[in-house]
């Protein structure tokens, strides 16, 4: 997670610039990396990053670089992209409105024209409609912006907006005009640093109630979301499920936000998405505590999630709610640690029964065509502390909710934001966060196609992500809801693009006996990455998909007014 930042006073022995004081308070916020791709109203700044100590990963594309910096801020706790005006720019608002979505704190820096190259209005080359057409833009998906263009106040922007970008989990923007890169401060600086704290009269009314909620409840749970993971909750979360023997399931984008071998964890709930034991373990719960969670469709089996609002505690960073009372100014790290001196009685309801798949033998046959199912069976055995799992949209990420994750392993998808082309960029950012974490990237044919080329990165950096490709000759998750011939896609031979890049290794798998060797070799292969082209029949899916493709079906599906009895009265 990102360290605590650095006060710092200015120097009167050498003036701060405004490119210069980015870069330190950048490293004061524990950015060792960044990604992006030059151009020439950011090169001057890029030339000040080559001689700082943070490490410059170049991508392919600029929404790559934001996949990538979102990626990294997940794991590392904090990440930074830049990248050029506006063509730039605007190419990475995609992944950095994922970011924003989802709760992840990217600092996006982009160059921009100099202020006094701007007199007379020119149509000067990257400029869309006029020159505050890209931090308007970027007002939308951001928690904080600023043009660093006056040095009397761009320092205590740059201030403003890391701390923002840090407190709330969120993306920020900084604009910085390369006649200004560097500009010396007017005066000496100095860092403040304000802790954010609760209302304690607020917290402690809402602890007090709270605690009477869950000692009157016979069958208490708690769901716990990936607000737990983005601020540092996640020792806090296993300590009260341990303390009180509370029952913990995750969200479908909290997936490891506790460890799925940790005796008081049920499961993943999403609604009728999920298993019927699951679900019904939780919704038969009088008293659901939810830490937070976000209650998005996916999260919530696209709605079918049945929670009663006066038997829940919801908390997050933005709301408190407890049955119907709303609380404000109360911190979530400061409620979670209250329920944790909380008096609370021990919970003896019994666990439903564990699913073991990982405990059951995977015995590859020679000759069977590879099917979803069967293909995260197989990966189940392979999982272990030392790997990241990052799940694309669509199947990818929907058959990964059996996967059974330790107590290390992390898992990342856009389960929320759902935008397709996640995986492989986050899969580059991961491994610069922590190169003892190796990706095991999980995607579909159709998401591949839109950022496979950052493979390109991880051959130049010497990256060994292990890359999944479910081929199934197109957009699977879309056939479900509505058939027709723009769901199909043409068929890459994947496994040759090693071939095209110069680095890594390919593998066609058709069967099981070739999957089962494809991994055993991926895995050993440690110096380059690995990609298997998995095919796959174009109706087979996992069976949490089919649950979500029936739903979705009744949703969208019109209402058959001849079965109506009320119609006909």
């Amino acid at each position: 997670m990102a360290k605590t930042p650095t006060r710092r006073r200015g120097s009167n022995h050498r003036p701060q610039t405004i490119g210069g004081y980015l870069i330190q308070r950048l490293q004061d916020h524990g950015v060792d990396d960044l990604f992006g791709i030059p151009g020439d109203f950011v090169l001057q700044f890029y030339g000040m990053l080559e001689d700082s100590p943070i490490r410059v990963i170049g991508t392919t594309r600029e929404d790559c670089a934001g996949y990538a910096a979102d990626g990294y801020a997940r794991v590392h706790g904090l990440g930074a992209v830049c990248v050029t005006y506006c063509v730039g720019g605007l190419s990475v608002t995609n992944s950095i409105a994922g970011a924003y979505a989802e709760k992840s704190p990217v600092i996006v820096i982009s160059g921009a024209p100099g202020i006094a190259e701007r007199r007379n209005d020119p149509l000067l080359h990257h400029r869309v409609r006029d020159f505050q057409t890209q931090r308007e833009v970027f007002e939308k998906i951001t928690v904080a912006s600023a043009s660093l263009e006056d040095p009397l106040t761009a320092f205590r922007d740059i201030d403003r907006c890391l701390d923002a970008a840090v407190r709330y989990k969120r993306p920020v923007f900084l604009e910085l005009p390369r006649d200004r890169v560097l500009t010396q401060a007017l005066f000496p600086h100095e860092t403040r640093v304000d802790p954010q704290q609760s209302d304690p009269d607020a917290l402690q009314e809402a602890l007090c109630e709270a605690a009477a909620l869950i000692n009157s409840a016979s069958r208490p749970i708690i769901i716990a979301g990936v607000e737990m993971h983005r601020f540092g909750l996640r020792k806090e979360l296993v300590k009260l499920a341990e303390r009180h023997q509370l029952p913990v399931c995750a969200t479908l984008l909290g997936k490891s936000v506790i460890s799925e071998a940790h005796p008081q964890f049920i499961g993943v709930y999403e609604g009728a998405m999920g298993r019927d034991k699951i679900r019904r373990y939780v919704e038969q719960s009088d008293c659901v505590i939810l830490l937070g969670t976000f209650m998005t469709d996916i999260n919530l089996g696209i709605y079918t999630a049945n929670l009663d609002p006066g038997l829940c505690i919801y908390a997050t960073s933005e709301t408190l709610r407890i049955r119907h009372h709303h609380f404000h100014d109360v911190v979530l790290s400061d409620f979670v640690g209250g329920l944790l001196k909380a008096k609370l009685a021990p919970v003896r309801r019994p666990l439903p029964a564990r699913r073991r798949t990982a405990d059951r033998p995977f015995r590859a046959r020679a000759n069977k065509p590879v099917t979803t199912r069967r293909l995260f069976t197989r990966l189940n055995q392979m999982l272990d502390e030392q790997m990241a799992v990052i799940a694309d949209v669509g199947d990818s990420l929907f058959g990964a909710v059996d996967l059974n994750l330790s107590r290390h392993t992390q898992f990342l998808s856009p389960a929320y934001y759902t935008s397709m082309g996640f995986a492989i960029p986050a899969a580059i950012g991961v491994q610069v966060a922590d190169p003892g974490l190796r990706p095991i990237v999980l995607v579909g044919d159709g998401a591949f196609q839109m950022t496979c080329m950052e493979l390109s990165t991880a051959v130049r950096n010497g990256f060994n992500p292990v890359v999944i490709v479910l081929n199934n000759k197109g957009y699977t998750t879309e056939r479900f809801l509505q058939e027709g011939p723009f769901n199909d896609i043409l068929d890459w031979k994947y496994h040759r693009l090693p071939d095209l890049l110069g680095g890594g290794w390919g593998f066609e798998v058709h069967t099981e006996s070739e999957l089962d060797q494809a991994l055993t070799a991926a895995l050993a292969n440690q110096d380059a990455f690995s990609l298997l082209n998995v095919h796959l029949e174009p109706t087979d899916i996992s069976p949490a998909l089919e649950r979500l493709a029936n739903r979705m079906s009744l949703v969208l599906s019109p209402p058959d007014q001849s079965s109506d009895s009320s119609l006909s009265n």
